[in-house]
C-alpha cells in the first residue's frame, strides 16, 4: 500500500491511503502517520483492508508523508560515493567493517513541492538523492536477521547539505549541524511489498532519476549499498532503542559506473571532474534553481511520486 499525508493546518497533517491507480484516496483510521507506526499491528492490518477510495486526490495538498519524526539518521552505504569522497579530500578513514550514519535534523522534512529555502547561494547548496525506511519501535540490540521485520515503509529522499560550511565541521570532529538543512522527502511512502522483487536483501533495486533544470543528471541504481537497510538498522539500534517513526537514510546513491550512469549529488559530479580534469567545473545550486527526482519500477511507475522544488532566498522571520 501507498501512504501520504494532506496538509490540514496541523503540525502532524493527515493520513490517507491511495487507492491502487493513485488517483483517489481513503482517510486512515487514525491522524497521522506517526501515529499509525505506534501502533502498526493494529493499524497496518487496517489500513490493508481498505477497499474503497471515495476522495479524488489533490497532489497539490500533499506534504512529506512523515512531516516530521522522532528522529531522522542517515548512512553512506554507497561504497563508490564514500571512496570517491575520500580520494578527493585526501582523507583516509579507519576501516573499521561498520556502517557510517550521522543523526540529523528531523522536526521538519519539506514537502515534495515545496520551495526549499537557503540562507545564501555561496555555502555550497546540494542535493542528495537517497532511498530511506520508517521503522516501527525497534528494541535497543536487534540483530539484522530481525531489523527486517521492524521496516515499515520505504521512502525516498533529498538531503540537502551546504558543502562549503560540510569541511570545516567535519574538521571540528563534532560532525556536521549547520552543513545539514532539513531534508525532503517524496510524497508516498510505500510497504515493502509495493516494490515487488526490486525490493530485495533490504535494498531498494531501483534507478533514481535525478534532472537539474530540466536537464538529466543521475539515474543510479540503488541495489549496490554496502549495507542493506536492515543492517543500518541493527547498527542504529545497538545502544539506543529506536523509536517507531524513526527514518534511515540510505546516503547518496552512487554507482561504481558514475562516469556512465551520472550522479545523485553535485559534490560526486564535481570529484569526478577533480579526479579526470583537475579540478571542478560542475557549480553548486543557485536561487531559482530546480531539481527533479523519481524512482521508476519495470512498467515504468513512479512507486514514490516525484520531488520537484525549487530553490529560494530565505527572507527572515
Amino acid at each position: 500500500m501507498r501512504l501520504a499525508t494532506l496538509c490540514d493546518g496541523t503540525a502532524d497533517g493527515r493520513l490517507i491511503m491511495l487507492s491502487p491507480e493513485g488517483s483517489h484516496y481513503a482517510a486512515a483510521p487514525v491522524a497521522s502517520l506517526q501515529r499509525a507506526l505506534e501502533s502498526w499491528d493494529t493499524v497496518g492490518s487496517a489500513l490493508a483492508a481498505v477497499q474503497e477510495f471515495p476522495h479524488k486526490l489533490d497532489t497539490a495538498l500533499l506534504r512529506a508523508p512523515l512531516p516530521r519524526s522522532w528522529q531522522w539518521l542517515d548512512g553512506s552505504a554507497f561504497e563508490s560515493h564514500g571512496a570517491l569522497m575520500d580520494k578527493v579530500l585526501g582523507v583516509q578513514p579507519e576501516k573499521t567493517g561498520l556502517p557510517l550514519m550521522y543523526q540529523g535534523l528531523s522536526d521538519r522534512f519539506y514537502g515534495p513541492g515545496e520551495d526549499v529555502e537557503m540562507p545564501d547561494e555561496a555555502l555550497g547548496i546540494d542535493f542528495e538523492g537517497e532511498f530511506g525506511v520508517v521503522v516501527d519501535a525497534v528494541p535497543m540490540g536487534t540483530s539484522a536477521q530481525d531489523a527486517i521485520a521492524h521496516i515499515q515503509l520505504i521512502v525516498q529522499i533529498n538531503d540537502w547539505s551546504l558543502r562549503f560550511l560540510a569541511g570545516p565541521e567535519m574538521r571540528t570532529g563534532f560532525g556536521w549541524v549547520q552543513a545539514k538543512p532539513a531534508c525532503s522527502m517524496a510524497p508516498f511512502a510505500v510497504t515493502p511489498d509495493e516494490l515487488g522483487d526490486q525490493w530485495r536483501n533490504g535494498r531498494v533495486c531501483l534507478d533514481l532519476l535525478v534532472a537539474w533544470n530540466g536537464e538529466r543528471f543521475g539515474a543510479a541504481n540503488g541495489e549496490p549499498m554496502g549495507f542493506g537497510f536492515h543492517e543500518l538498522v541493527a547498527h542504529a539500534a545497538r545502544t539506543r532503542h529506536l523509536p517507531a517513526g524513526t527514518v534511515i537514510g540510505s546516503g547518496t546513491v552512487s554507482n561504481s559506473n558514475f562516469r556512465e550512469v551520472g550522479s545523485s549529488c553535485i559534490a560526486e559530479r564535481r570529484g569526478i571532474e577533480i579526479v579526470d580534469e583537475g579540478a571542478p567545473r560542475t557549480p553548486f545550486m543557485r536561487f531559482g534553481d530546480r531539481v527533479r527526482m523519481d524512482a521508476r519500477l519495470a512498467d515504468g511507475r513512479s512507486p514514490f511520486g516525484v520531488i520537484d522544488q525549487q530553490i529560494v532566498a530565505y527572507q527572515g522571520a
